[in-house]
């Protein structure tokens, strides 16, 4: 009995794989006055959201895809993550600032309330937006290019879950973000 309602409790404390969580984007855009170019995820994954720093899943494949462009080793820790960025002229951030969503599903999302992309580029050098997939760009167009009037520029997600891109045809599309 006393293990049953150890399990029922843990259940508890989950929250259902398919019900929609309320979640706020709890860590800052990395940019410094050296960024030229913006790359725009969505929102942080349930393994970003536990790290506190941006595309945290294994899986995912931003961080090989920013050291072969950079011609540098794949950074491993946080710190290591935003030096390849800030040194590169790299900034990243979000779309969105809230929103209700299931796990890590972008087509889950609703209730958005996006960051001030706008702000951003204002107080920045920023040139060029990027924005890593087709979702992540539709959400720049409807919350943030109204205010912003600059236009982004669609990449294909290194997200796992794009498996139809493997990593060679990712660095091939991605190179459009070496380009003065």
């Amino acid at each position: 009995m006393e293990n049953r309602n150890a399990e029922e409790k843990k259940k508890e404390k989950k929250p259902e794989a398919h019900i929609p969580e309320s979640v706020v984007h709890e860590f800052p855009p990395v940019w410094d006055g050296n960024s030229r170019i913006l790359i725009l995820g969505t929102f942080p994954s349930v393994k970003s959201r536990e790290q506190h720093f941006y595309y945290g899943h294994p899986q995912n494949r931003f961080w090989k895809v920013m050291a072969a462009l950079t011609k540098s080793e794949t950074p491993e820790t946080i710190e290591e993550k935003k030096r390849l960025l800030l040194k590169n002229g790299i900034a990243v951030w979000d779309v969105i600032a809230s929103c209700e969503i299931v796990g890590s599903s972008d087509s889950s999302i609703r209730n958005v309330k996006a960051n001030d992309i706008a702000g951003l580029l204002k107080k920045s050098r920023i040139r060029t937006v990027y924005a890593n997939g087709g979702t992540a760009y539709r959400l720049y167009q409807k919350f943030c290019f109204p205010y912003t009037g600059r236009e982004a520029v669609c990449l294909p997600s290194t997200s796992p879950a794009n498996a139809a891109w493997t990593l060679p045809k990712l660095l091939e599309a991605w190179k459009i973000i070496q380009k003065p």
